[in-house]
């Protein structure tokens, strides 16, 4: 009796050693005899010591910061590029079996693609196609990881940093663009206020009386200032006409 007590006592302690808790945000990989066996489920699991092992996975989404890459671009101009990776483990056997550091080897592979994809553009491509260059960089990791069951959800490029002498030449070109732009408009508003002006002087053209109209109008307008010296000048055919009543009298 007391032999079967102690084999008892024995057997649960092995099952009380050999429980595994597995969260929900986790997979097991589980081995015996060092061959794969099968995946464990979040949940309390049996792990027999010796004869059994297994590995943890975190099947949450994770942010991989991938350094500063310097490339050079199509047109020769040297940058250092730097971007981050957001995956997800879709296969948490093929994340065990198929690799030996799956974190490792995705954020390795995310540095060489984008240095490759980087020296494929221009640089103008580059500044102004950022989003575009992202999700070039995410095709090609999302699929050349498939195969180690890695999901790759997005790719954003954090910085791109260019040598002094190209800012300075860029900060000289933008400030030229808004120059010219502010001529632009500039001369747009004095060519429509030529092209109302205009239009208003034949509509005063085409009245009779209407510019004598106009010429009091502006009269009475600055007679409303005590100080302000008025200079009128008659109009040309008010002065024809006086002449030609004096030699009719």
């Amino acid at each position: 009796m007391t032999i079967l007590w102690i084999v008892l006592a024995i057997a649960l302690f092995i099952v009380v050693i050999s429980i595994r808790q597995i969260n929900q945000y986790e997979r097991g990989v589980k081995f015996m005899f060092g061959k794969y066996t099968g995946m464990m489920e979040p949940g309390w699991r049996l792990v027999f010591p010796i004869i059994q092992s297994y590995r943890r996975v975190d099947i949450r989404v994770k942010a991989v910061d991938v350094p500063d890459q310097n490339a050079i671009t199509r047109d020769n101009v040297s940058v250092a590029v730097n971007a981050v990776i957001y995956y997800k483990v879709s296969s948490a056997e093929k994340a065990i079996l198929e690799v030996e550091n799956f974190y490792y080897a995705i954020s390795q592979y995310a540095q060489t693609t984008m240095r490759n994809i980087v020296g494929e553009v221009s640089l103008d491509e580059l500044l102004a196609g950022r989003d575009k260059i992202a999700d070039r960089i995410r095709e090609i990791v999302d699929k050349e990881t498939d195969a180690w069951g890695l999901k790759v959800n997005n790719v954003e490029l954090k910085d791109i940093k260019l040598p002094g002498d190209m800012e300075r030449t860029i900060a000289k070109q933008a400030e030229a663009e808004r120059e010219k732009r502010a001529v632009i408009i500039n001369s747009e508003g004095e060519r429509a206020a030529a092209e109302n002006m205009a239009e208003a002087a034949k509509m005063l053209n085409a009245v009779p009386g209407a510019l004598h109209l106009r010429t009091l109008q502006s009269i009475n307008d600055v007679s409303s200032d005590q100080s302000n010296t008025i200079v009128f000048t008659v109009p040309l055919e008010i002065l024809q006409a006086f002449a030609g009543f004096k030699k009719e009298s």
